[in-house]
């Protein structure tokens, strides 16, 4: 099945100008025809915000209760102890300057990184390899910190960051195609409410605009808002 049979078959499934509950919008994509592989299932929330505002800022990090279901491959930088207990929970890479070194020569093969405050110095120099990708550690997003080992622990067992784009929207992987709906709509759950916690106090009117989820292949799922906005 082509890629464009593939999607109008998908999109027959359900009513585009529709919005459905979370699990229901979770259950349409498993009934969808399926891929080669294994997609990826994202939420999508916009938001009421002015990205144009410094105090309008949505972002953060939370814990899947089921994963992503994705391998993360982690670097710490830290030296001394931090980096010991990096290395003994399971980090990937670890090292300072030699793994500066080489991430300056282009390497870039990983997913999250880690750093102590005080390698933060060292590590915002290559600014501009690592902002662009969303790599350079963050307070907000609990990847700078002393506490390493919990750090990777929570990165390897799904810890995803969500932040709010130019346009006000916010997308996050809650899981694979082949999870269940109830594990995926937990997951999604467990985002919609951390991002509800993220509104800025100086938001006016509507926070919440609006929720859909989908899978790498599929056209977008409408989620009704009712659940997480209360009258």
């Amino acid at each position: 099945m082509s890629n464009s049979k593939l999607y109008r078959a998908r999109l027959a499934l359900f009513d585009r100008r529709k919005t459905y509950p979370l699990l229901e919008g979770m259950q349409i994509l498993k009934k969808m025809p399926v891929c080669k592989f294994d997609e990826s299932v994202e939420l999508a929330c916009r938001l009421g915000i002015d990205t144009r505002q410094s105090d309008q800022v949505v972002r953060g990090a939370i814990s899947l209760p089921h994963g992503t279901g994705k391998s993360v491959r982690v670097v710490v930088i830290a030296s001394g102890e931090a980096a010991q207990a990096a290395q003994q929970a399971g980090a990937d890479y670890v090292g300072f300057e030699d793994l500066l070194e080489r991430i300056k020569g282009g390497w870039l093969d990983f997913e999250v990184m880690i750093a102590t405050p005080a390698a933060m110095q060292k590590v915002r120099t290559l600014g501009k390899v690592l902002g662009p990708r969303g790599l350079m550690p963050n307070p907000k997003t609990g990847t700078v910190t002393e506490d390493t080992a919990t750090a990777v622990k929570e990165a390897k067992a799904g810890r995803v960051e969500y932040r709010a784009d130019k346009g006000g929207c916010i997308h996050v992987p809650v899981g694979k195609l082949s999870f269940t709906p109830e594990k995926l709509a937990e997951n999604a759950t467990a985002v919609i409410h951390a991002v509800m916690r993220a509104r800025p106090a100086t938001v006016k009117g509507t926070y919440l605009m609006s929720i859909a989820v989908s899978s790498t292949m599929s056209p977008g799922v409408r989620v009704d808002l009712r659940d997480y906005v209360k009258a």
